[in-house]
């Protein structure tokens, strides 16, 4: 019978994957290369992984300094009332979290991962749409929660979460993050206004 697969050593080569694509990109991604700058071999990565793949999204997954985890505890530790104010605030602190330097190093990768998904979505299609549909959940229902009717609740989420990601998005191509600040606040007071229950 075949010894199960250690989970330290699998958490480890996580670790190492990630920080690889991070130097690397993705598009040339290859096993071999792979293998052998982490010191084992290809045959290895998929005993673990199975597939190439499924090894970059459970890199990327598992990456505790994501935004959505960081997120969704500070959501369980609020219990003060939900108001525009109070979202203007909680996405305030998100944006923020995006200037942390190992995020801004990982928002290349982020972005490389969405095109291939979009030419090839067999491969990595699930990871990009996984990312907007958790936080477009997430905000649906703390506008629902806020009073909106769930219609509602889930355009005001989709529009926020899109218009974000396009301004996450532009920095990457253009390296102006001032600008791309000074944007955000702006959405918010366009924004903010529409986050109140009739």
């Amino acid at each position: 019978m075949p010894r199960p697969p250690d989970p330290a050593k699998r958490r480890d080569l996580l670790d190492q994957v990630r920080e690889y694509m991070i130097r690397n990109g993705l598009v040339d991604l290859s096993l071999r290369p792979l293998a052998r700058a982490l010191g084992t071999s290809d045959r290895m990565l998929l005993y673990y992984f199975g597939t190439k793949e499924r090894m970059v999204a459970e890199a990327l997954a598992l990456d505790e300094r994501r935004p959505l985890l960081r997120t969704r505890s500070l959501l369980g530790a609020v219990d003060a009332p939900k108001d525009p104010a109070w979202v203007r605030r909680f996405m305030e602190e998100v944006w923020q979290q995006f200037a942390d330097p190992d995020m801004r190093a990982m928002l290349p990768l982020y972005l490389e991962i969405m095109v291939t998904g979009l030419l090839h979505p067999d491969r990595y299609g699930p990871v990009m749409r996984d990312i907007l549909a958790e936080w477009t959940g997430l905000l649906t229902s703390v506008f629902r929660d806020m009073g909106l009717s769930e219609a509602r609740a889930r355009t005001e989420a989709v529009l926020l979460v899109d218009a974000c990601f396009g301004l996450i998005v532009g920095p990457v191509v253009d390296g102006d993050y001032d600008e791309a600040d000074a944007a955000f606040r702006v959405l918010l007071d366009r924004l903010e206004p529409g986050w109140r229950a009739t």
